[in-house]
Parts: structure tokens; C-alpha cells; sequence
């Protein structure tokens, strides 16, 4: 099959650019959440928003990005007024009380989907758990020099333009507290006594991280963008700053490459259809930190059984 300039631009650029600008705030995020041992509220934040969706379908009746979006961020809200909370009150670890908030949020909002929603839209569980990423299309592209109209840019999906403005602003403000991240990040005491509120920070790490759960479309695609790229920087450097760049640069990477393994690679090797792009990502990203566990100069497998044997120093 194939595949011509014009079905690149419209239908393949489109999808990799949302699975890009999905990743880059994700990763950003998850790498304080790997450092602080909280990976996987992302995976909580990007379920819980399930209910929220759906409200935001029944209060106003369409699919429109708006209501919805509305409706999640107010769900990831909740979850997060309800995480500490349940802290607080129940002396809980935040693993636990993560856990309690997304069993219960999730289930409610599967129920709400079924009874609420029921076949009235394309809207079920399956497409908030694997999102659709290759469903974005641009209309108008038809050649390089197209893109050169502003007339083109001005039909650009509206989805990519929300993940750019989430990436920009996910990087913006963490230019902008990056001293504060530090500090909380690795000595909360230190923090405390410069005055600087460890609990206003935590949270609002945690509401940028509920905002880009929502817009990375799909909960398995924002898993593996909060967790892979993060934890594959954090295996070969020790310096945060280093880990931020590369955190993104593993994001993009596996936006790029898990895409082409998706859409192309199936199609190159004679199979009859392509295969779901987010968890092409997600795979990519898992492959990244299997090599960095593996090969890594310092932390790998290879190099601290070279160091036992005293081949290198350690």
C-alpha cells in the first residue's frame, strides 16, 4: 500500500504531533513524580477523569472538546481534594489513598457511562483507556509548500493546538518553580524552613499533572509518558536539569518511532492493517527503559556487573 504525501500530511503528521505534544508535558511532570516516588498517581489522574468526561457529555448534551474538558479538569480536582483528604484524615499513605480514589472514581464513571451515556455516542471505556491518536486529521495539507498558507494552519485540530498550549505552559511554569520543585522534590524540611509550602507546591504539581492527563488522550499512552521517559532519563544522569531535557527527548522519541511502528511498519511487512498507535508508544518508551536498565554507563545491568568485577571503576 502506498502511501502518498498528501496521506502523510493529513492523517500520519496530525496523529504524531498529538502523540509528541502528549508526551512532553507527561514526561516533564513525571520526572518530579519519579523522583518523589509518586509515579503512579499519574495512572489514578488519568482514570479519574473518566467520570468528569461523561458528566461533561450529560450536562451538555455533545462531544464538543469544551464541556468535556471542563468536566475532566474538575474530576481531576476532586481526586485531588480527595487524595488528601483521605490522607489527612485516614493517616494514609498516598499510595493508598491514590488507590481508594481511582477504584472508586473509575467505577463510577464506567457506571455513568453505561447508564448515562449507554450508544448514544462513540464514547466507552475502551476509547478513554487507548484514546484515539490516529483519528486526529488535518484538513487542507496537500504538499510541503502547502503548509506555508496560514489559511492551513488556521484548520489545525484543535487537539493539537490544546496539547501545544498544555506543553508551553507545562514547560513555562516549570521554568518558572524550578527552584521551588528542587527543593520540595528532595529535602521537603529545607524547603519548610525558606518558606516555602511544600503542600502548595505538591498540589499544584499534581493539578498540572490531572492536566495533562486528560489531554494525552488515553490513559495507557499517559502511564507510559509518565513513567518511561522519566524513569529512562533518571538511569543515566543524576543532575535534574539533565533529567528534564532528556525526560522530553525519550518522550518525543518514542511519540516518533512508536507511531512509524504503528501505522507503517505493519503495512511494509505485507500485514492487512496497522496496529494502535498509543500502545506502539507506550512499547517504544517501555523499549527505552529496558536499554537504559540494561546498558546504562552508571546504573545499567551491564556496567555495575562490569564494576563488581572490577573491570571499571565504580
Amino acid at each position: 500500500m502506498e502511501i502518498t504525501l498528501a496521506d502523510f500530511l493529513t492523517i500520519d503528521l496530525p496523529a504524531m504531533l498529538v502523540g509528541t505534544l502528549a508526551g512532553i508535558p507527561c514526561a516533564l511532570l513525571g520526572t518530579f513524580l519519579v523522583l518523589r516516588r509518586q509515579a503512579l498517581i499519574g495512572d489514578a489522574l488519568s482514570h479519574v477523569v473518566l467520570p468528569g468526561i461523561v458528566a461533561g457529555f450529560m450536562i451538555s448534551g455533545s462531544i464538543a472538546t469544551l464541556p468535556m474538558m471542563a468536566g475532566a479538569l474538575a474530576a481531576s480536582v476532586i481526586a485531588v481534594l480527595l487524595i488528601e483528604a483521605i490522607r489527612r484524615l485516614g493517616r494514609l499513605e498516598t499510595g493508598a489513598a491514590m488507590g481508594v480514589v481511582f477504584t472508586v472514581m473509575f467505577a463510577a464513571g464506567v457506571v455513568m457511562l453505561e447508564q448515562g451515556v449507554g450508544t448514544r455516542v462513540d464514547l466507552d471505556a475502551q476509547h478513554a483507556l487507548y484514546g484515539a491518536v490516529e483519528l486526529t486529521y488535518w484538513r487542507g495539507p496537500t504538499d510541503w509548500a502547502s503548509l506555508l498558507d496560514p489559511a492551513i494552519w488556521a484548520a489545525l485540530p484543535h487537539s493539537i493546538t490544546v496539547l501545544a498550549a498544555v506543553a508551553l505552559l507545562t514547560v513555562a511554569l516549570v521554568l518558572l518553580f524550578y527552584k521551588e520543585l528542587k527543593i520540595t522534590t528532595f529535602d521537603p524540611a529545607l524547603a519548610t524552613s525558606l518558606g516555602i509550602r511544600a503542600s502548595w507546591v505538591n498540589a499544584g504539581l499534581i493539578l498540572m499533572v490531572a492536566v495533562a492527563a486528560f489531554e494525552a488522550v488515553g490513559s495507557i499512552l499517559v502511564i507510559a509518558m509518565f513513567i518511561c521517559p522519566a524513569a529512562t532519563a533518571r538511569m543515566l544522569t543524576d543532575r535534574l536539569s539533565r533529567q528534564l531535557v532528556l525526560s522530553v527527548v525519550f518522550a518525543i522519541l518514542s511519540g516518533i518511532l512508536g507511531y512509524v511502528f504503528a501505522a507503517f511498519v505493519p503495512l511494509w511487512i505485507g500485514a492487512a492493517n496497522s496496529l494502535t498507535a498509543a500502545g506502539m508508544i507506550a512499547a517504544v518508551g517501555g523499549v527505552f527503559q529496558l536499554l537504559a536498565m540494561l546498558f546504562a554507563p552508571r546504573y545499567g545491568v551491564v556496567a555495575r556487573a562490569l564494576s563488581r568485577r572490577g573491570e571499571i571503576p565504580a
